[in-house]
């Protein structure tokens, strides 16, 4: 793992760059704050931090259920959560924003309660793990917030950067596995696989396509902390990716893994 002198460091080389990206950018001064805040968090971490993203139908919580049991076979607990929930407090606002009956929730209704939860998840169960030395593997976290309330909704990039700053104290994941499947693809795996269709699953397939086409963008703005896994094969096609993928990051840390 990089220290944290080397990620402020490449932080602060990239952040321009970065920040230029986005829509409503405020200058070097907001960029070098938040390379500072990137620098306290490096510093504060011990553990690794995985999440997985991607469309509805991706398959990411089976994929990082089975990573989750190789880890443990090879003498590694992991601790799995997931976005939004993972506390008393965000499975409950988690209940509320998927809840299909709230037709009317605003999309900046749905992002502040999506923070919201994501504040309370960080600060008491994902920094604590990581602080101990913990891997974590999150299903989703803020780049869903990205794809879904700025590519979706079409929110500002730029002001739920800012809310997602805030509620995440500049908590970035050392890894981001994006499962790749066609939006029209990923949906009818979740019509016909039996699964309740939440508020988000029953929005249009132009609101899906745009999120895919977020997911990509964010790929492209730091193609570092990301890999792509093609979700469209057979489970087992898939697991091994995603393995390869996470023991490229953590295998040099751990033996366990790399061998």
């Amino acid at each position: 793992m990089p220290t944290s002198d080397q990620v402020l460091t490449e932080f602060n080389d990239a952040s321009s760059e970065w920040m230029h990206g986005l829509p409503g950018y405020a200058g070097e001064r907001e960029a070098h704050d938040l390379a500072q805040r990137m620098h306290d968090n490096a510093a504060a971490k011990k553990g690794h931090f995985i999440t997985f993203e991607g469309p509805e139908g991706s398959g990411k919580s089976t994929q990082l259920r089975l990573l989750s049991s190789w880890l443990i076979a090879h003498g590694i607990e992991p601790l799995i959560t997931r976005e939004p929930g993972g506390t008393r407090i965000s499975e409950q606002v988690r209940a509320v924003l998927h809840n299909p009956d709230h037709t009317e929730m605003t999309a900046e209704t749905e992002i502040l309660l999506y923070s919201a939860a994501r504040a309370q998840h960080v600060a008491q169960v994902i920094r604590p793990a990581l602080e101990s030395g913990k891997i974590v593997l999150c299903d989703r976290f803020y780049d869903s917030t990205y794809a879904y309330q700025g590519y979706g909704r079409g929110l500002s990039l730029e002001a739920l950067r800012q809310i997602t700053t805030f509620a995440t104290r500049g908590l970035v994941p050392d890894l981001s596995l994006y499962l790749d499947v066609p939006p029209e693809v990923g949906l009818r795996r979740r019509e016909t696989g039996g699964e309740e269709m939440n508020r988000l699953d029953r929005e249009t397939l132009a609101f899906h396509q745009r999120v895919r086409e977020g997911y990509l963008a964010l790929l492209r703005v730091e193609p570092d902390r990301w890999r792509t896994i093609d979700a469209t094969g057979a489970i087992d096609e898939v697991q091994a990716a995603v393995r390869a993928a996470v023991a490229e990051v953590i295998g040099q840390a751990n033996r366990r893994i790399s061998e």
